[in-house]
């Protein structure tokens, strides 16, 4: 019996399909997030991590910004959504990280973690993780 071989999943780095990963890890951010009285008026640290699965310029890199998914547009753009406001839930808010990240043609796929490292006293941390595809791509 032929075992069929292993095709790389679409979500991992792979030179022969000119992907990589751009990653943000352990963003601490303060927001006003949550349902309770006290978390819509006082902000709460929370943390972020974003993986990005991005799709690769096939003429390859030529050493310019512009060629590539900038980090810091992103944590600009996580920024501009923490500052709009309160939401209730922290989905929500991972919702709209993912999505801000999406709006790049090359990023074929999103992965947000949001932690409320305070909320739960007898926790290290709380929080979710959402993975979304780029419905353009």
């Amino acid at each position: 019996m032929t075992q069929s071989p292993i095709q790389p999943a679409s979500n991992i780095a792979d030179a022969l399909r000119s992907i990589r990963h751009v990653f943000i890890t352990n963003l601490a951010l303060d927001a006003l997030v949550g349902v309770y009285e006290h978390e819509k008026v006082n902000p709460q640290k929370i943390i972020i991590n974003i993986d990005l699965t991005v799709s690769e310029d096939k003429l390859g890199i030529d050493d310019k910004l512009t060629g590539v998914v900038c980090y810091e547009t992103i944590v600009n753009k996580i920024k501009n959504i923490i500052a709009t406001g309160h939401v209730n839930l922290v989905e929500t808010l991972a919702e709209q990280f993912a999505e801000a990240c999406l709006e790049d043609y090359r990023v074929i796929a999103a992965r947000v973690r949001l932690e409320k490292p305070e909320a739960i006293s007898e926790a290290g941390s709380v929080g979710i993780e959402i993975e979304r595809s780029n419905p353009r791509r």
